[in-house]
C-alpha cells in the first residue's frame, strides 16, 4: 500500500484499550518510545488490533506547536 503521508512508523501494539466508543492504542517503536494513538472502535476492530501485533502509525498534522517554561 502507497500513502502520501512522509511520517510513518513501524512498531509494535503493547496496550489496547477499547470502549464503546473509542479505542487508545499504546505503539512500541524500535528505540524504545512509545507513540499512543485514540481511534474509533469500529477502526479497532476492522484493523484487528491486538496486543503484539505490527502495525504503522501514520502522523499527518497540519500543526505543531512548541512550548517552553
Amino acid at each position: 500500500m502507497k500513502i502520501s503521508a512522509r511520517n510513518v512508523l513501524t512498531g509494535v501494539v503493547i496496550k489496547l484499550t477499547v470502549g464503546d466508543v473509542e479505542a487508545e492504542v499504546v505503539v512500541a517503536l524500535p528505540d524504545g518510545s512509545e507513540i499512543v494513538s485514540v481511534i474509533t472502535a469500529d477502526s479497532a476492530k476492522r484493523l484487528e488490533l491486538k496486543v503484539g501485533k505490527s502495525v504503522h502509525p501514520v502522523i499527518k498534522a497540519s500543526n505543531v506547536m512548541i512550548m517552553v517554561d
